[in-house]
């Protein structure tokens, strides 16, 4: 055993007595040069020293993180709005052994769209990504993989996983806030034993760190109300308004409504995404058809809506990349989530990755959208330009269509009749996509299953008849129509893998989606389910009551 132990630290040195296995020294740095984020993330080493030679060093920042229910995130006293990604450590055709290499080019990406902060889903990552965080200056939100479903004997468990992520990782600087769970009432009930668990670990994580908040990221369905709301000291929500159900401006109506009756409570974003085949292209995107297209006008809204609301202390994209799930079979890939802004293999950058570099990379850059989609039948197309400068031109084969003042979504509508050049300059820069004038739509461009759904008749209206175009809260009220409706909602619903599997089973989260969606149109239902053109049959007559009758096969 050493009797003593010498550290070194920014040109100060001490020696140390080692008592019961311990060596402790106390240093002072005057005027200490702050680790500040993407700006200035300075990382000082200490070193400790063995009389025989023996070294470890550790790395270490020195920062100040605030959260504020009003002002949102704060980093050495300045607002600092955490605006970036979720990132799951696995890659196409590696799986989760990754490499090195592997982890600095997603760090590369990450960097290039302007992203400030990483939520590391959904379980400890490799050490040497923590170490690029801290160099490169991400601000981390770390977690545990306490997900979805709670176990009844799995909480010795979960607490052994906290300790260790907290011991571990507790020297990064780039941490900010310990992740309790996810979407842990998904599948669970809140119950006494489920509040327990949490309360539990959050304790730990205060007595082990307690110089960081704790969070959790909520399901959507789970009430504002819940008392598990109350258990961490921060609280982030997965929201999926505009995807999965309901419509996009329900994102927004969650969040100001949150914030309207709790003023005093920290809320953030820790989910949000739509899947995107890049394949998939059209030029009347919609949700649930899985196209590069509607990913865009979903995070164009979803951009935006963040931006009106500084108050969110952190949002984070679900996700930065595709990556494996083995449960879905859905948008043309067996296997994988496409909510990524860059593909599993990250060898395509959707154009959805640089709306965000729009808003958040201070480095110049235009980006013309629709390079996938090529094969265009529409005689005046519409064209959407991406930038971070203030003006942007547009040349159709070098002659200029027109030159547009804006902020970061730049649209126009070019008439096509063959093979061009679309180029979008903004300053020094420009990005060129080429379109052809189609006869008929490329089938490579939807999915095979995806059809248009249409009610039975061509002409006028029967408002006699329940049409495609009733929203789903009436619908679903019809004695005939609601039974059918829930399942077709329900096999919709199957298919996306074990979590919904399990949510069917919550009669409180199954009713508060039946909620969410009553504002949804039929149409924008079984558009979803994948229905075909012949899901709507003739409707019988009105019936003596006067109620709408109608027979969906």
């Amino acid at each position: 055993m050493p009797k003593s132990v010498n550290f070194t630290l920014d040109g100060q040195q001490t020696s140390v007595a080692v008592k019961d296995g311990t060596a402790r020294a106390v240093f002072t740095l005057e005027h200490a040069r702050l680790w500040d984020g993407l700006d200035d993330p300075y990382l000082y080493t200490v070193t400790a020293r063995l009389d025989n030679g023996e070294t470890e060093t550790a790395r270490f920042g020195c920062r100040k993180f605030e959260i504020d229910p009003q002002k949102g995130f704060i980093l050495n006293g300045h607002s600092y709005p955490l605006r970036g990604v979720s990132r799951h450590q696995d890659r196409k055709g590696a799986g989760v052994a990754i490499t090195k290499e592997m982890m600095e080019e997603d760090m590369a990406l990450i960097l290039e769209m302007g992203a400030n902060t990483i939520r590391l889903a959904h379980y400890q990552h490799a050490q040497a990504f923590y170490d690029l965080c801290d160099e490169k200056g991400l601000v981390i939100w770390a977690e545990i993989p306490y997900i979805t479903m709670h176990m009844h004997n799995g909480r010795a468990n979960t607490l052994t996983q906290m300790e260790e992520l907290i011991v571990q990782n507790y020297n990064h600087p780039c941490i900010a806030v310990w992740g309790l769970s996810n979407e842990i009432t998904a599948a669970s009930a809140v119950n006494e034993e489920l509040l327990e668990n949490h309360r539990a670990l959050n304790d730990l994580a205060h007595k082990l760190d307690p110089t960081r908040p704790t969070t959790m990221a909520n399901v959507f369905m789970l009430e504002i109300t819940s008392p598990i709301l109350e258990i961490p000291d921060v609280n982030s929500y997965n929201l999926y308004f505009g995807w999965y159900l309901g419509e996009l401006d329900q994102n927004d109506d969650f969040f100001d409504t949150y914030h309207a009756k709790y003023p005093d409570r920290c809320i953030g974003f820790s989910e949000y995404g739509a899947d995107a085949n890049p394949a998939y292209q059209s030029a009347h995107p919609e949700k649930g058809d899985y196209t590069e297209t509607y990913q865009c006008v979903y995070h164009e809204h979803m951009a935006k809506m963040i931006a009106d609301r500084p108050w969110l202390w952190a949002t984070h994209v679900w996700n930065m990349f595709d990556f494996a799930a083995d449960g879905r079979d859905e948008g043309g890939k067996n296997g994988e989530n496409q909510k990524g802004l860059v593909t599993f293999d990250r060898k395509i950058k959707k154009d959805a990755f640089y709306l965000y570099k729009a808003y958040w990379s201070k480095q110049p850059f235009v980006h013309t959208c629709g390079s996938r989609y090529v094969d265009r039948t529409e005689d005046v197309t519409e064209v959407r330009v991406y930038s971070n400068l203030p003006e942007v031109s547009l040349y159709k084969d070098g002659h200029l269509v027109e030159t547009k003042k804006g902020d970061k979504v730049f649209v126009f509508n070019v008439p096509i009749t063959g093979k061009h050049s679309i180029e979008a300059r903004a300053g020094a820069y420009s990005s060129v996509i080429l379109v052809n004038k189609a006869a008929e739509p490329n089938p490579a461009y939807a999915m095979s299953n995806r059809q248009v759904v249409n009610n039975w008749f061509d002409g006028e209206l029967d408002e006699t008849c329940w049409s495609v175009k009733d929203n789903m809260a009436a619908a679903m009220a019809d004695a005939k129509v609601g039974p059918v409706l829930k399942a077709i909602t329900d096999k919709a619903a199957a298919a996306r893998g074990d979590v919904a599997a399990a949510v069917k089973d919550n009669p409180a989260l199954v009713a508060m989606m039946e909620r969410a969606m009553q504002r949804m149109t039929v149409e924008s239902m079984l558009k979803q389910a994948g229905a075909d053109a012949e899901s709507i049959k003739p409707a019988e007559p009105r019936f003596a009551g006067h109620q709408k009758g109608c027979v969906i096969r």
